[in-house]
């Protein structure tokens, strides 16, 4: 299985129902990607000082790496990326993505 870990430092002035969107729209990606499962979505509430600045986060289970990798390349992947970079500090600046094997 692979863990798709997405890290992101929002713009102070996206709202939140943006971000419900945003997040609503990488949801929606299930019906459409075979092998994607599991999506979470949190604020960061950790109480150690390195964030860095990222102040929201999401995972994505992934069967394997064959599904990540579908999906990475998807259509629907690519318009919802596209939204979610816009709503960020600096754009791919306010993004890190780690990738675990599970």
């Amino acid at each position: 299985m692979i863990r798709h870990c997405v890290f992101v430092r929002f713009r102070n002035d996206v709202p939140d129902v943006e971000r419900a969107a945003i997040h609503a729209d990488l949801e929606a990606l299930r019906s459409v990607i075979s092998g994607m499962a599991k999506v979470e979505f949190s604020a960061n509430v950790s109480p150690e000082p390195f964030a860095r600045g990222f102040t929201h986060g999401f995972t994505i289970d992934f069967r394997d790496a064959a599904a990540r990798d579908a999906y990475l390349v998807h259509e629907a992947h690519q318009r919802a990326g596209a939204r979610l970079i816009a709503a960020l500090e600096g754009g791919t600046d306010g993004l890190m993505v780690f990738d675990l094997e599970i």
